[in-house]
């Protein structure tokens, strides 16, 4: 009965109430939380689940709702709390940006049928997951607390949060994570790579989207001379990529991609250029990310760069590069597909 794919939902489960169920659950569970005084994670708070029921008329700890009945399961809350402030994520910033505005659902949803949502202010991805994810992100989670201690600066995906939202014999597990791609900056490219070349070519059905995500004999094919980065920026990044798949191998991890998004900087002038026939480039800000390391600029740049880290004002969390015309790029990259062993 706990079939985990969203999309095979009652109508009443659909995305609105789903969505508001989460933001009712993560408000409920982040506030309880917050009474529990800090202390060190023990070994047992990796596997503790905590199960709230909300009534559609409300109950002495639940508000009342507009949904059918629910129940929200919270996962290892005490040790998520530690990852979260690890992260420089205050409890108040991570429920307003969750909870405060309704969530937007991403369409182009991934290969593996998940729905995406994002946080309205850009700074959180919410990814439904299956039964058999879920259950290797609850085993991992010692791991990967060892690993952000010794080294927070990491490509790995960012995990702030797994939940379980169960309405209608049917559960619906969510993780919550780092958003690797700002909606504020335009993608030209995006790119998911394996390393691999066998079968590694993007579907017709993947290039009719608006916005494709393009594999490695397409990459090969579009950017043959590769991209180029400074020699501190490369070696930066090759480390923490080495670093991050030592990590990946020793939990048995496969199947995971590099995603890498190109932003260039000179297309998107001669855009805005065309656009309203002067050469303005866009003064809206976009605000810059709350959670720390949360950017690929940051996640590369190691500790002796504390001091002098590199000017990243202007470029949004992006790794800066250039392809072989000598145009200027921003890379937005991370690794992502991290819940699938093969034990």
């Amino acid at each position: 009965s706990t079939v985990s794919n969203a999309s095979s939902l009652p109508l009443q489960t659909t995305s609105s109430a789903l969505k508001g169920a989460i933001q009712l659950g993560i408000t409920h569970t982040v506030g309880s939380l917050s009474t529990k005084p800090e202390r060190d994670v023990l070994m047992q708070d990796f596997y503790v689940v905590e199960s709230i029921f909300f009534p559609s008329e409300g109950s002495n700890l639940t508000p009342a709702h507009h949904y059918n009945d629910f129940r929200f399961k919270t996962y290892a809350p005490v040790a998520f709390r530690y990852f979260r402030e690890l992260f420089g994520i205050r409890p108040d910033d991570y429920l307003y940006s969750l909870c405060n505005e309704p969530l937007i659902e991403l369409s182009n949803s991934g290969a593996s049928g998940s729905l995406f949502y994002v946080s309205s202010d850009d700074e959180f991805i919410i990814k439904t997951v299956q039964h058999k994810e879920a259950e290797f992100l609850q085993k991992l989670l010692p791991g990967y607390y060892m690993n952000l201690n010794q080294n927070p600066r990491t490509l790995l995906p960012k995990f702030y949060g797994l939940y379980c939202v169960q309405a209608g014999g049917k559960n619906i597990r969510i993780v919550v994570m780092n958003n690797l791609l700002p909606r504020s900056v335009k993608m030209h490219l995006k790119y998911d790579l394996k390393g691999s070349t066998y079968k590694r070519r993007a579907s017709q059905k993947e290039r009719e989207k608006v916005f494709p995500t393009y594999k490695d004999l397409d990459f090969m094919q579009d950017i043959p001379d590769g991209l180029f980065l400074d020699s501190d920026m490369y070696n930066a990044l090759c480390k923490t990529l080495q670093r991050d798949c030592l990590v990946l191998q020793s939990f048995k991890i496969m199947d995971y991609s590099l995603l890498v998004a190109i932003h260039n900087i000179d297309l998107a002038q001669r855009e805005h250029a065309m656009a309203d026939g002067t050469s303005q480039t866009d003064t809206r800000r976009p605000a810059a990310q709350k959670a720390l390391y949360s950017t690929a600029m940051e996640s590369i740049q190691g500790e002796a760069r504390r001091g002098g880290t590199i000017e990243t004002d202007d470029q949004l969390g992006g790794i800066p590069a250039r392809n072989a015309r000598g145009e200027r790029l921003l890379l937005y990259i991370g690794i992502i597909d991290v819940l699938q062993s093969y034990r």
